[in-house]
């Protein structure tokens, strides 16, 4: 008689969450806005924390669909690249939070970078972000 072992391949929440944020870089990377909105949530909220021209902290607010659309409209011969240097994920049930410090590059060209923090919910077809806050800036980037 032959016994067969089998293994599983069953992904841990950190793989499945890092997964849904890569996608949406992937996505940004190919201008795919579709492949980014499969990884959201349909409550998905997008905010920026950062100076005005006076260095005035101010949130901004953006609009998701807008966000898409601007993902989606291909810009010929333009490749944004959103680099993620780390991750820190926290996890309880069916809440986590990722921190991932990232440098963005046009072109092959640094034109700056900040932090995300990713808030995520499980749901019934895998781990959706829920909200997305960013910082920018040219210099001090968090490796």
């Amino acid at each position: 008689m032959l016994t067969v072992a089998t293994q599983s391949f069953a992904q841990t929440d950190e793989e499945q969450i890092k997964a849904s944020i890569n996608q949406v870089f992937d996505g940004m990377r190919k201008s795919d806005s579709s492949l980014v909105h499969a990884a959201l949530h349909p409550s998905c909220t997008l905010k920026s924390i950062g100076k005005d021209k006076t260095g005035e902290v101010r949130l901004q607010e953006d609009a998701i669909l807008s966000w898409l659309k601007q993902i989606g409209t291909k810009r010929e011969g333009v490749i944004l690249d959103e680099r993620l240097t780390s991750y820190v994920i926290k996890v309880d049930g069916e809440m986590a939070m990722a921190w991932t410090p990232y440098e963005f590059y046009v072109n092959g060209k640094f034109n700056h970078c900040g932090v995300n923090v990713f808030m995520m919910m499980k749901t019934d077809k895998g781990w959706k972000i829920i909200g997305i806050v960013d910082t920018r800036r040219k210099e001090n980037c968090i490796k």
